[in-house]
């Protein structure tokens, strides 16, 4: 495996970009390239065709593919994500296989196991062990301890809606001027 050390970026234009950027124990400002290999190192933001971070960090990623293990990410946008006891603050993909923390999920399938999420949002979800504050989808399968699931969602926002409407047509009610 080939070592690319770059202490603060790697620059190119957008059509010179690099096929291939390997980094190992250093640091980035800014990638663009066709595959990104990180091992121990950080990058402000990644563009890729294809992303593999080992032990590393990114504020942002956005690839077609992202692979991560013990990684911290910010923001990865992709088509699909696997990450393994990573942290992830919000994730967006069309298919998401993710174990670890996550603030947001939003995928069109998301297969979580052994994780934390603030919120799930996807058409289809299947889960081994997941804990989530709030769970939006179509399809469940599988073990997950919700504070907020979408039944609860549609009736805690519909009954406040009813309520702020009574509020309202009460308070036109006692204030109206003659």
């Amino acid at each position: 495996m080939s070592t690319s050390q770059a202490p603060s970026d790697v620059p190119q234009a957008q059509d010179e970009a690099p096929q291939v950027v390997n980094l190992v124990t250093s640091r980035a400002d800014n990638i663009h390239a066709d595959l990104v290999r990180l091992h121990q190192s950080t990058a402000r933001r990644i563009e890729a065709e294809e992303i593999d971070l080992h032990q590393s960090a990114t504020a942002q990623a956005a690839s077609g593919q992202i692979t991560a293990h013990e990684t911290a990410i910010g923001i990865a946008q992709a088509g699909e994500i696997h990450a393994g006891s990573s942290g992830i603050g919000a994730m967006r993909a069309e298919v998401a296989t993710v174990s670890g923390n996550i603030g947001t999920v939003i995928a069109g399938t998301a297969n979580l196991q052994d994780a934390y999420a603030g919120m799930v949002a996807g058409r289809n979800v299947q889960a081994k062990r997941i804990e989530t504050l709030v769970l939006l989808s179509k399809q469940v399968e599988g073990e997950v301890h919700t504070v907020v699931n979408t039944r609860d969602a549609l009736l805690a926002g519909t009954i406040g809606g009813l309520l702020a409407g009574l509020a309202m047509l009460l308070g036109c009610f006692l204030f109206r001027r003659e």
